[in-house]
């Protein structure tokens, strides 16, 4: 019986066609070769530069009063509008004055009645003095009109003094802003009785200049001090340092000021100290209670190193970045870097001047040594595309 052969080619002989047919493709033996990649490179930028450290913190009123009445009366007038901008010794509340007006016209005529008594005295006294010349009265009778004087004169300076208090009283009847701001919501609406130094009727709060206030942690307090210490930074409580600020929906840092205090102890319990920034708010964009972000005058550095963050890898703990080697091979350098700067990052070690780092295509490196094709771009711009390489010479 003749067997029945079969069509499909046995497993062995389907493994070494593929093999011949990769053997084949890749012109004999060994294994594919690829090209190197394309990678964009950068030089090291080398200059002078100024560090920044960054805080958070908030907006303060320079001046914050609580506006409260100093006599107790019937709250007849509120003479401002809510939110708005005064000035000082603008009128904001008034006060039924009916009764201490009446107060000060009694205290007026008390010091009148006061004064009457003062000059009968007094003309006493000198008829007294003309009689005892020609021995007419007693020594006594003299002494006793003497007497009548000084209770009638000091009479008429407690009067005096009644009538001045009548008349602030009155005075106090009219409340005014004691600073340049702007008044918050009335808290005490007209009609209401109000008691002295109890009532909260509004607050007013300074607008130009305000206080930018944070809190700095304690390594950032020991290396200014240590700057100071060098003379390579004046410490914040001797010069006034200067600071940028950003408000939440700002981009950057458009606003300068200075700091004007530093707290004298660190807070314990948080590790941080107080400070405080002074900035100009000429069109009133600060409102107290903002969040702002601000940058604080570190150290100047001469001839720094600076590069890209995107060129930037982490290995656990370490920093490292690829530089080009001999032959256009990619070189790993551990770095140790610093603040950023004006969008690129300080490298304190690893790197030196000249040096070309790979800022885009890093991905594509599998090991050090590995060859690459170097494309030169700009640090600041490590995205943008590489310069076409120019054409090769066509075969002859």
């Amino acid at each position: 019986m003749t067997p029945i052969l079969s069509s499909a080619p046995p497993r062995a002989s389907l493994a070494a066609a593929f093999s011949a047919v990769a053997l084949a493709a890749c012109g004999g033996g060994g294994p594919p070769e690829f090209p190197p990649p394309d990678v964009s490179v950068a030089t090291v930028v080398q200059r002078s530069v100024t560090q920044w450290d960054d805080f958070t913190g908030r907006v303060e009123a320079v001046q914050s009063v609580e506006i409260r009445p100093r006599v107790a009366g019937h709250l007849t007038g509120v003479h401002y509008r809510e939110g708005g901008s005064v000035a000082q010794g603008d009128l904001l509340f008034t006060i039924d004055d009916r009764e201490y007006r009446a107060l000060a016209e009694a205290a007026r005529a008390d010091l009148a009645r006061a004064a009457a008594r003062v000059s009968l005295a007094r003309q006493e006294l000198k008829r007294a003095e003309e009689l005892i010349d020609r021995k007419l009265v007693a020594e006594r009778e003299l002494d006793a009109r003497r007497v009548e004087t000084q209770q009638a004169e000091a009479d008429e300076m407690a009067a005096r003094a009644r009538l001045r208090q009548a008349e602030l009283d009155l005075g106090f009847t009219r409340i005014t802003s004691p600073i340049a701001g702007r008044a918050g919501e009335v808290r005490v609406k007209p009609g209401n009785l109000v008691a002295p130094g109890e009532s909260l009727l509004t607050t007013v709060v300074s607008v130009d200049p305000v206080h930018v206030v944070f809190d700095g942690d304690e390594r950032a307090y020991l290396r200014y001090q240590q700057l100071a210490r060098q003379g390579d930074r004046a410490s914040s409580r001797d010069a006034p340092t200067p600071v940028l600020v950003g408000l939440a929906d700002e981009e950057g840092y458009p606003h300068r000021g200075e700091m004007d205090f530093l707290d004298n102890a660190v807070n314990p319990a948080t590790g941080t100290i107080r400070g405080r920034a002074v900035v100009p708010n000429p069109d009133g964009v600060f409102t107290p209670g903002l969040f702002a972000r601000i940058r604080l005058l570190g150290a100047s550095q001469a001839d720094a190193l600076l590069i890209h963050d995107q060129a930037v890898m982490t290995d656990q703990d370490r920093r490292y970045v690829y530089v080009i080697g001999e032959g256009n091979t990619a070189q790993r350098k551990d770095v140790t870097v610093g603040a950023k700067v004006e969008g690129l990052r300080i490298v304190s070690s690893g790197l030196a001047p000249g040096d070309k780092v790979i800022v885009n295509g890093v991905r594509k490196i599998f090991f050090p040594g590995q060859p690459v094709n170097p494309q030169e771009v700009p640090m600041d711009e490590p995205n943008q595309p590489a310069p076409d390489a120019p054409p090769s010479a066509a075969a002859g």
